[in-house]
């Protein structure tokens, strides 16, 4: 309490008073109110005049600035004024009482801050957050409850949130579950599915913990988490279902199959293995693949185990040890298992009980040891046989290593005379790099051991070389030997393994395909709105000159990276090519100036094509950029300048042939130049993509990808022939078209960019790729409805909404855009339908169905809409009257 007396407010006050002035006191104990305070002077002005009136003032939470230690202080107070009168019952001072509630206010501000603090941090998390107290009543939901499910407003108790947004089936275990939290006072744990805005339920893992009271202990309220684990609820099940099929596989199998870890140790073995080894799966659990192997076999299987734990894998024939002493044969593959992390987790091996075979083996063995000596001593006492074999038949003598005798089969196959093999060595004939196997498998022979299957090459008397298959029985200081001419079986099997080699080759790019294509449509659907808007913003000429350069160097950017798309494409094959006849001479003929300005004039550039060309069926645009893209590769090759040479011929095509393709008559189309050439292996790899060999910045390694998959879309093919220091020419076959390529006619003005206004339904599901194109629309004058996918475009359709035009995205989840046109063809056969895809997917897309290519510009799309040229696309009841802009989304 302060005492304000007189005029002057000299100021009387209690103890409590001077520990509220702080450092002023006990200055302040008689001073005027106007003196004591300056820096509250107006304030006190106005209490003093109110107060010495006889009237009443009161203040609530007054916040003032007062200097009570020597530094200005935010100050709240709750202030009570009221007139003292004199004895003559008139007003001579004001008592004041005053309650400081400084702290409280800043305990509200705080708390206040604190709590919105909260909500923002909780609003920026990718969980759903909340609050309820010990009854379950919510206090607290974050927008990412809202943004997933959709609700307006937040949910009242948990029992509405299990009621109205968990799935039925998780409903009731939900509300149990937070039951027991609560009269258990542990965590609230649950896995639960939650129903999205879509109306598509996710799987959701639960966690809410209590908070207590800190005097009473008691739950006052539970703060919880919600966190979509439905990708990993997927992938466990997609776990389990492996395994399950994995372990039915690994039980089932006809194979033994067993599982050792890195040192060999058995932790999983089947039925089949048991059998084959002839023991327990318990006991097998017990042992090492080593301790059931069999002596003589351990080192050899030592040292691959040894290296395939290092990586890799490995097949062995071997012997394992069974229980009772006998012996089982077995065929092992064995590959290392790693983990994440790259370390080794396991050996698998794959075992075949292969005892039979092997005694079959050795009995066939011994028969054919015993055959064969038998035919080379009675040979040799029979000439006929001997003369007129078609096998190798020899004598060699062992201690020597020279021909004793051949018979005429020798000349026959190497065309050496018999005079001219017999008394020379064996080895005079042998290839140089095969001497130490040879040398190997006669030391084999003068221990007087037989030697089957041997093959080596001979040499021919022309200098050739022939494949030889030997068996050979050394007896009596001698070898006896019969031998097969195999060398027309190697080269089918070479033939073979070439073919080989070109499916995988062929395999391999088929798939390098089918990914580019794919990145290359996810490019075009991010292209789309960024070319879009680039064009538009062009278009309005939209801010200042500098912001207009960097829209225009933007746009530039945009442009290249379309390019590049198109390379991509070009060599998945699937780029939108209109194949027409076209006159190759005279296109060719018509590039000569381009291709020169491109390669400069250190380049001579030669173009070569005759005038009665027949057309080609290919696409003209596309052959363009393919044949500068080969000219401008010819160039980079001829640092120092040389000879650029395009020339386009007639060539007829057999069997056989370095193209590949059919019999038949095709155009040749080839770009030569005299520049460095490349190796083998360079040009093996040439047309894969991203190959290049002019160092990092200097190129993509798409250009001659591009032009090969033009060629294969085109139904044709690309070879190369090339040397090093001696040059390249790249060879474009083309198919003869049976038609007369028709000449370019003036455009007519019903094929302007402006295409009249109209009622556009807009169908896409890339959102960004849809908002850009309804803005072209829109600008075009049309009014526009979106549908973000094919089945919402037909629900529109069915309910009676007519439009003038639909234009539908091709590749959507669900109904296609093709798909999409074929059931409005049928049902509104009057309106037009205009196809938009990132590329060219032909399958199920009918000849006749006009498509324009992502990404594009508004005038390319208004030029699109102008080529329909349909009956229906006139303004009707549905359109937009002039000047309007509107755009429909759902």
């Amino acid at each position: 309490m302060v005492m304000l007396w007189g005029e002057d407010g000299i100021m009387l006050y209690n103890d409590s008073y001077s520990g509220f002035v702080g450092g002023r006191h006990p200055g302040l104990l008689g001073l005027p109110v106007r003196e004591g305070w300056p820096e509250a002077a107006d304030f006190n002005d106005n209490v003093m005049k109110v107060g010495l009136a006889g009237g009443t003032l009161r203040y609530k939470d007054q916040e003032l600035t007062l200097y009570r230690h020597g530094r200005p202080e935010q100050v709240w107070m709750d202030l009570d004024y009221s007139p003292v009168l004199d004895e003559s019952g008139q007003p001579a001072g004001v008592l004041c009482i005053l309650a400081e509630t400084t702290e409280k206010l800043i305990h509200v501000r705080h708390l206040r801050d604190n709590k919105k603090r909260f909500r923002q941090m909780a609003d920026t998390l990718p969980q759903i957050v909340w609050i309820t107290d010990n009854e379950g009543r919510a206090e607290f939901f974050n927008k990412q409850w809202s943004d997933y499910t959709g609700a307006k407003s937040r949910p009242t108790t948990v029992d509405e949130v299990a009621a109205d947004h968990v799935h039925p089936d998780d409903s009731a275990m939900t509300v149990a579950a937070f039951d027991e939290a609560r009269r258990t006072g542990t965590a609230f744990v649950v896995e639960h599915r939650i129903r999205s805005a879509s109306g598509a339920y996710r799987w959701f893992l639960v966690r809410a913990e209590p908070y207590r009271n800190p005097d009473t202990n008691e739950i006052v309220r539970w703060f919880g988490a919600s966190v979509d684990i439905h990708d990993r609820k997927a992938a466990e099940e997609a776990l389990r279902t492996s395994e399950a099929h994995l372990s039915a596989i690994f039980e089932q199998s006809a194979a033994g199959l067993a599982e050792a870890d890195p040192r060999g140790r058995f932790v999983h073995v089947n039925d089949r293995y048991c059998e084959i080894v002839g023991r327990s799966r318990e006991e097998l659990l017990s042992l090492r693949m080593h301790d059931i192997t069999h002596p003589d076999d351990l080192a050899d299987n030592s040292s691959l185990f040894a290296a395939t734990t290092a990586g890799g894998s490995f097949d062995i024939v071997k012997r394992y040890l069974r229980p009772n002493g006998s012996v089982v044969w077995v065929h092992n593959s064995v590959a290392a298992v790693r983990d994440c992390d790259g370390r080794l987790a396991s050996m698998v091996c794959v075992s075949i009980d292969i005892t039979d075979r092997k005694a079959a083996e050795e009995a066939l063995r011994t028969i054919n040891t015993d055959l064969e000596r038998e035919v080379v001593q009675r040979t040799r006492e029979r000439g006929l046989i001997w003369q007129h074999s078609l096998e190798l038949l020899s004598v060699i003598d062992i201690g020597t290593a020279r021909f004793d005798a051949v018979n005429p089969a020798w000349t026959t196959a190497l065309g050496w005379p018999n005079s001219e093999i017999e008394g020379r060595s064996y080895t005079d004939f042998a290839h140089p790099e095969e001497l130490a196997a040879n040398h190997s498998a006669f030391e084999q022979v003068q221990q007087g051991q037989p030697v089957v299957h041997f093959e080596n090459r001979y040499r021919t008397r022309t200098g050739g070389w022939r494949w030889l298959s030997w068996v050979a029985v050394p007896e009596g200081g001698k070898l006896y030997s019969v031998t097969r001419d195999m060398t027309a079986e190697k080269e089918r099997q070479a033939e073979l393994e070439a073919a080989q080699a070109a499916l995988r080759q062929s395999q391999k790019m088929e798939a390098m395909g089918q990914l580019t294509g794919g990145v290359a449509h996810d490019f075009n659907n991010l292209l789309t709105p960024i070319v879009g808007s680039l064009d538009m913003l062009q278009r309005r000429q939209l801010g200042d000159e500098r912001e207009q350069r960097l829209i225009a160097g933007a746009m530039q950017s945009a442009e290249r990276a379309r390019t590049l798309v198109q390379r991509l494409l070009a060599f998945a094959r699937r780029q939108p090519l209109q194949a027409v006849p076209v006159d190759i001479a005279e296109l060719v003929t018509g590039m000569g100036d381009l291709v020169s300005s491109t390669t400069g004039p250190q380049i001579e550039v030669i173009v070569e094509a005759d005038r009665d060309l027949p057309p080609a069926e290919t696409d003209p645009n596309q052959l363009e950029m393919a044949i500068l893209n080969l000219a401008v590769n010819a160039r980079d090759a001829m640092p120092d300048g040389g000879t650029l040479r395009i020339t386009a011929t007639t060539e007829e095509i057999g069997a056989g042939h370095r193209s590949g393709l059919d019999a038949g008559q095709y155009l040749c189309l080839s770009v030569a130049d005299t520049g460095i050439g490349m190796d083998e292996a360079t040009a093996a790899r040439a047309v894969e993509p991203f190959f290049s060999t002019k160092g990092i910045g200097k190129g993509t390694g798409l250009g001659l990808s591009m032009v090969h998959g033009l060629a294969s879309q085109l139904g044709g093919a690309l070879t190369i022939q090339t040397r090093p220091g001696l040059g390249t020419k790249i060879e474009l076959w083309l198919s003869q078209s049976a038609s007369m390529p028709k000449r370019a006619e003036a455009a007519g003005s019903d094929i302007a960019p402006s295409a009249g206004r109209g009622r556009v339904l807009l169908v896409d599901d890339e959102e960004l790729v849809r908002m850009s194109t309804a803005d072209m629309l829109s600008d075009l004058g049309h009014l526009v409805v979106e549908a973000s996918s094919g089945e919402e475009a037909m629900r529109r359709i069915a309910q009676g909404e007519r439009f003038d035009l639909i234009i539908t995205d091709h590749l959507m989840p669900g109904i296609t855009g093709t798909e999409l046109a074929r059931t409005i063809r049928a049902l509104h056969p009057d309106v037009p339908v205009l196809l938009v895809s990132g590329y060219a997917e032909r399958d199920g897309i009918e000849p006749d169905l006009p498509r324009l290519t992502k990404p594009f510009r508004k005038d390319e799309l208004a030029a699109g809409i102008a080529k329909l040229r349909a009956p229906a696309w006139r303004l009707g009841a549905a359109a937009a009257p002039p000047g309007s802009e509107e755009v429909v989304r759902c």
